[in-house]
């Protein structure tokens, strides 16, 4: 288990990121459009996961943003932002920000999307949300990066999970 804190208050994850070189889970989660999307859709393509509580917070809402800009300049990628949120509110935010470069996913019709990344919260006021972390996949299928955000305030670490995909 993974050990964060919101504002200095500890917590903890349900289990641990994938690791590095191991093949990343596949998945089947729901876009902005109510379509099933999945992991192995994007084979061929880097992927940047980016795993976070709620599009409703201002750190998460900021890493939308910053993936909408980095992304646009990677070849050959695509930045997948995923929450427990409803699609609808993906919907909405993105429209309202013009974010147009990553695709946001709604893990609500799939709970075991956060056991089997190790990243859903077990307890505390978030308990059932992710965590906030970055994962990043190579076209093969196998994960290049991972980052576990340990204080959920605070901002991943946007240039190296950039870098992973070079």
């Amino acid at each position: 288990m993974a050990k964060i804190t919101l504002k200095g208050k500890p917590f903890e994850t349900v289990g641990e990121l994938p690791r590095v070189g191991q093949q990343a889970p596949e998945f089947e989660l729901v876009n902005s459009d109510l379509a099933t999307v999945k992991l192995s859709d994007f084979r061929g393509k880097k992927v940047v996961l980016s795993l976070f509580p709620s599009v409703d917070t201002p750190v998460c809402a900021t890493g939308v943003r910053s993936f909408n800009q980095e992304a646009a300049s990677v070849e050959n990628s695509v930045v997948l932002c995923i929450s427990c949120d409803l699609p609808f509110a993906h919907k909405r935010f993105c429209a309202a920000e013009e974010i147009e470069n990553v695709v946001t996913l709604s893990a609500f019709r799939n709970p075991e999307f956060g056991r089997s990344y190790g990243i859903t919260i077990k307890d505390g006021p978030l308990a059932g949300l992710f965590s906030r972390a970055v994962v990043v996949v190579g076209e093969d299928g196998n994960i290049l990066h991972t980052e576990q955000v340990v204080e959920i305030a605070d901002e991943p670490d946007y240039k190296k999970a950039i870098e992973a995909l070079s």
